[in-house]
């Protein structure tokens, strides 16, 4: 009897216990002016960012900046030791000279075939004569016909030589032309080459990050420093795929930055970029802030509510009353499945399921 006794006093125990965790509370659906928003987390960007990135390859042998510093467009930020592009550089200002003197009617190779051209001519010259001398010969019967037909064959080979000579030298001048054309042409190439050893800013702005150190080896491509307009930043917010078709352009948005939680920003939406995310699920707006921004560092972490509608009178109820499956508990135990619209961080818009004499509970841990 006894042990009867205590195990429906620990019984009853357990079920005190156990009440006295939770308390029911309970409420009606009410009608409010509500604003539907999306929240979305961001970092802020300067605008016009860009990688200052090096197109030459080697050990970076002189840095003239550091993070925080203020650069103009074209200044020289970084000279890379690439020999090959100095040496290259010089080898093509060397045959850019020999391809002019080339060019030169003195140069050796057009001097000769011009030598060659005139003999020709000249040979040319004196088989015409020799020809009209037999010609007349011949016509008094004091040369045979075969002697008068070998001056004739040797006229016909002098005017084939100087022909030849002659397309030659033109040949020979065309050749020196486009040579000196190509050494022209790799003369800027290869002293383009070596000016890629010198890193510059192609914007100016402010330097938000160093990623290489002097006497680093870099090789093309690679990102040396992170450059950006040190006046004008955006917030950059990633939203999710299934709130971004609700998002349009000139939205306004409620910004806080994390070091600035009670400072509320203004903003609007002035980009949705086209590109998805994969590793986040989320794609990127860009917000640019009508209130003044008064802390300016790259990077710095922010929450932004996008307001997508003001709704008049719409019909809610506290979000901790709905459950799983979108459903909620009536007075008396029983659960009915709801259709919702939006959800913030304190309500839900009932969209069908419920109305204003609805009596529903919820669970309340104490």
């Amino acid at each position: 009897m006894k042990d009867s006794t205590k195990i429906i006093f620990l019984l009853i125990s357990l079920i005190l216990i156990s009440s006295c965790g939770k308390q029911i509370t309970e409420t009606k659906p009410i009608r409010k002016n509500v604003t539907e928003t999306i929240f979305a987390s961001g970092i802020l960007v300067p605008e016009d960012q860009y990688n200052l990135t090096s197109i030459s390859e080697g050990y970076i042998k002189k840095l003239n900046f550091k993070e925080g510093d203020i650069v103009t467009t074209n200044q020289l930020l970084a000279v890379v030791d690439n020999k090959q592009n100095v040496i290259n550089a010089k080898k093509s200002v060397d045959l850019l000279a020999i391809a002019i003197a080339n060019t030169n009617l003195n140069a050796p190779a057009l001097k000769q075939a011009e030598v060659n051209l005139e003999l020709a001519k000249q040979k040319l010259l004196q088989d015409q004569k020799q020809t009209e001398r037999y010609k007349k010969l011949y016509k008094l019967n004091s040369v045979s016909k075969l002697e008068y037909e070998n001056i004739i064959l040797n006229l016909d080979n002098s005017k084939t030589n100087f022909l030849s000579l002659q397309e030659n030298y033109k040949l020979l001048k065309q050749q020196a032309d486009q040579e000196l054309i190509i050494q022209q042409s790799h003369k800027k190439t290869n002293l383009a080459l070596e000016n890629y050893n010198k890193i510059k800013a192609i914007v100016g702005g402010k330097v938000y990050e160093l990623k290489k150190e002097l006497g680093d080896y870099i090789r093309k491509g690679d990102v040396i420093a992170v450059i950006g307009n040190p006046e004008k930043l955006y917030a950059l917010l990633s939203v999710d795929e299934s709130n971004i078709s609700k998002v349009k352009l000139q939205q306004q948005v409620i910004i806080q930055l994390n070091t600035q939680l009670k400072k509320n920003y203004k903003g609007k939406v002035t980009e949705i970029y086209p590109a998805f995310d994969k590793q986040t699920q989320s794609f990127y707006c860009k917000i640019e802030f009508e209130d003044i921004l008064n802390f300016k560092i790259s990077g710095t972490q922010l929450q932004g509510n996008i307001i997508i509608e003001n709704k008049n009178n719409t019909l809610v109820i506290p979000r901790n009353y709905l459950g799983y499956s979108n459903k909620v508990k009536l007075k008396g135990g029983d659960e009915i499945a709801v259709e919702i619209g939006f959800i913030s961080n304190d309500w839900v818009e009932i969209i069908h399921g419920l109305d204003e004499n609805t009596v529903i509970i919820a669970d309340k841990t104490k």
